[in-house]
């Protein structure tokens, strides 16, 4: 076989043709068939390689959920470039960071990015082309508008060699430096990854998909599997329960991804009002598994649609998938709610201790997994490699076990992350940002169990005296120097924090002496 069958470019060249007079996304209120988005997907392709962009050539896409999202990444598989996708929830030192590190040649930029790119492009040395996602009159100087972007290529496809081993892309994830790493995918890694999509989702011809969260992140994916297979897409800009339940109802949406906070409030919507919900066929959910309470809301609302996945950056997505039939209130069977289900086709599953020697079924230990799609290793970071990657094996740094039947449960996470809303924050990078604030001794961050959030991040300060630091301050400092999705809900004050019996900090103890202090209240926004 020839294997350039298998690199992205020639799969989607393929689908695009394939399903031409299908509708592939309804965006902005308005349709665009395959044929369309292929057409510009190619123009684009033709300028990107004509302003430097190729095999191996980083491009990044710093957008909000567009159209011009989907068309830009289809045209970086078609020149055969590699993506740096940057969602809209980074903050700026997030960005500046990201873009420098991936020495992206190219970027696709939205007007909400237009001043983070001026006021930092000059610490991009390698950026020599910044188009935008705007018309002609609104883009700053030495930004290219998209349209006259597209105005320069060809509709047909760029007559370019992908090979297997070519960087398809580079996804970044935060780390306990506080300093994000960039995660490498080859052409063939992300086809393989597209295959096990395609597999555990279940996709069917008639697909049609509601995406709402970002798409440089999991819903991406989601699309990118759902073009393959010609279905329908729904993508909103952001998030809105009103909106997914209308979908459903007036345009027959049969599937879609959220986050359990996302399900909570779509629930909490729709109360007691009637609506007609019989075509939604999945809720593809992750990050955290829902609760007892409200899957018996959501099974009574929707019937037995709920899909759970767990991967990471290093694995995408698929690692395990908890089916349908599993999210069972039998009592024999109620227990796996509590897990992320069993390893998909194409990934295995060990629980190994400190060692890396696999432990006995229900015993504790560290989630590594072996995929045909794992990462080939972290840009420019090594030793940070060959700690996570040991023998093809990726080193989740999620602590488990695993049961007789194979089912998977979360139980800690090595390094102290916290998933808040679907997103991971990591405590150091919030605990640095709080110990700069001025009165603050000491600062101890950890997610406690929140309703809606799953966990909301919590911090705890000890003050340099009593009355120099306030919750206002802290709170305000952290608006200045983190996220939104990183930022405390809770700041308590407190005299001391614990410590292990060898001086360090036990977050463990403190997460228990508060765990059963919280119903999910927030305080802070």
């Amino acid at each position: 076989m020839d294997q350039a069958l298998l690199t992205p470019k020639a799969l989607y060249t393929q689908a695009m043709y394939k399903y031409r007079d299908r509708v592939a996304v309804h965006c902005g209120g308005r349709d665009f068939t395959y044929a369309e988005i292929f057409r510009d997907s190619c123009r684009a392709a033709h300028a990107m390689l004509e302003v430097g962009a190729g095999r191996n050539t980083r491009v990044a896409l710093m957008m909000s959920n567009c159209i011009e999202y989907v068309i830009a990444d289809q045209a970086v598989i078609q020149s055969g470039s590699a993506k740096v996708p940057l969602n809209d929830m980074l903050g700026e030192k997030e960005i500046v960071y990201i873009m420098a590190n991936s020495n992206a040649r190219l970027a696709v930029v939205g007007p909400n990015f237009f001043d983070i790119v001026a006021r930092n492009r000059d610490q991009w040395p390698e950026l020599e082309t910044v188009v935008g996602v705007a018309p002609s009159a609104d883009c700053p100087d030495g930004v290219v508008p998209w349209a006259d972007f597209l105005a320069r290529g060809a509709d047909t496809p760029p007559d370019i060699a992908v090979s297997l081993d070519d960087l398809a892309r580079l996804s970044y994830t935060g780390g306990t430096t506080g300093r994000p790493k960039g995660v490498k995918h080859t052409q063939q890694k992300t086809s393989l990854n597209m295959f096990s999509h395609l597999i555990e989702m279940g996709l069917l011809d008639d697909e049609r998909l509601l995406l709402s969260s970002p798409l440089p992140h999991s819903a991406g994916a989601l699309l990118q599997a759902g073009l393959l297979k010609g279905a329908t897409h729904f993508i909103e800009s952001r998030f809105d329960p009103e909106t997914v339940v209308r979908r459903i109802q007036d345009d027959r949406v049969t599937f879609t991804f959220l986050v359990p906070t996302m399900i909570y409030r779509v629930i909490d919507w729709i109360g007691d009002q009637d609506y007609d919900l019989s075509a939604l066929r999945t809720i593809l959910y992750g990050a955290a598994p829902i609760t007892v309470d409200r899957l018996r809301q959501g099974l009574e609302l929707f019937g037995p649609v709920f899909m759970q996945l767990y991967g990471q950056s290093e694995a995408p997505n698929f690692i395990t998938r908890l089916r349908r039939e599993d999210h069972s209130l039998e009592p024999d069977r109620i227990h796996r709610l509590k897990s992320c289900g069993q390893p998909v086709m194409m990934a295995q599953v060990r629980i190994v201790d400190e060692s890396g020697q696999p432990v006995a079924r229900g015993e504790t230990g560290e989630i590594t997994a072996l995929t045909p799609y794992n990462t080939s290793g972290y840009h420019e970071l090594p030793e940070k490699t060959a700690q996570t990657i040991v023998d093809g094996w990726v080193h989740t740094g999620d602590i488990g076990m695993q049961d007789e039947d194979d089912y998977v449960y979360l139980l800690d996470r090595k390094n102290d992350m916290i998933i808040s809303g679907g997103m991971n924050v990591y405590t150091r990078e919030v605990e640095d940002a709080i110990q700069i604030c001025q009165g603050v001794s000491q600062v101890a961050v950890v997610g406690l169990p929140h309703a809606d959030w799953g966990e909301a991040v919590t911090a705890f300060v000890v003050a340099t005296a009593p009355g120099t630091a306030s919750e206002d301050d802290i709170l305000g400092h952290c608006r200045a120097e983190l996220s939104a999705y990183k930022r405390p809900k809770r700041v308590h004050f407190v005299d001391t924090l614990p410590l292990t019996t060898y001086g360090k900090l036990d977050k463990k103890v403190l997460r228990q002496q508060w765990v059963d202090a919280y119903t999910g209240a927030d305080t802070a926004d």
